[in-house]
Formats: C-alpha cells, structure tokens, sequence
C-alpha cells in the first residue's frame, strides 16, 4: 500500500532539505577542524559523516539522516616541535581528512540542497495556482 497525498513532493523535498541541511552543517564542522591539533597521547578530531537511506515509499518517501559515522580517532602524525602541544619527539596529531575532499562534499551538499529548494518552490507555486482555479 502506498501512502499518496496532494501535498507528496513538498514534503519529500523537505526532507531533502533536512537531510542535505545535517550533511551541509556536518561538513562544515570538518572543515572547520581540518587544522586542529591535539597531543599525541589524545584522540584526533574524527572526520563527522552523514548517513542517509530513502524512506520507503510505503511510509510516504523521501529520504531521512539514518547515522553519522565518524572518522578515525588515529589521525595523523605531524612533526611540529614549535607546538605547545608536541610530544618529545616534536610530534602532534591532527585529524585524518583532506580539505579539498571535504570542500568538494560540501559543493555537493549544497547543490542538492539547492535543487531541493527549487522543488520546494515549483511544488509550492503550483498548488498555488491550482488553488487560484476556484476563485
């Protein structure tokens, strides 16, 4: 059984919107931790992943943030003796992600977060003007 209503591609676009939002703020909080530095006895920033999975159509569809994953707590070994946070040996950890990769995730984002707005806005309009019908 397949729930339908008149108002379907509204709400799964908004559930784009959620999702994509999640993702977009995700990726921003990686890229904004992409230098940090830790000791090397602490665990490095771990890179935040979003989850998605489609929300069966027989619940009405669309899609839904189903985990974050996180990254490795190893990262990476850096030699930086000048940092007030290095081992003995002149070592810090920092986390284990690219900036270039996380720049590119977040173009993606926010591209289909934009197409889910231009959704939004078509699906909206149209029930505008078919409501404009019975006037």
């Amino acid at each position: 059984m397949t729930v339908s209503g008149p108002f379907d591609s509204l709400r799964i676009a908004q559930s784009g919107l959620q999702t994509y939002k999640t993702w977009i703020d995700a990726t921003a909080d990686n890229i904004s931790n992409v230098n940090t530095t830790r000791r090397t006895s602490e665990a490095a920033y771990q890179a935040r992943f979003v989850v998605a999975e489609a929300i069966p159509t027989a619940q009405g569809g669309g899609v839904r943030v189903a985990a974050a994953q996180f990254g490795d707590a190893a990262g990476r070994l850096v030699s930086d003796p000048t940092n007030p946070l290095a081992d003995a040996n002149g070592m810090v950890k920092k986390p284990d992600m690219d900036l270039s990769d996380q720049m590119t995730a977040l173009i993606v984002a926010q591209r289909a977060y934009q197409a889910n707005v231009t959704v939004f806005e078509r699906a909206r309009d149209a029930y505008q003007r078919a409501l404009e019908i019975g006037k």
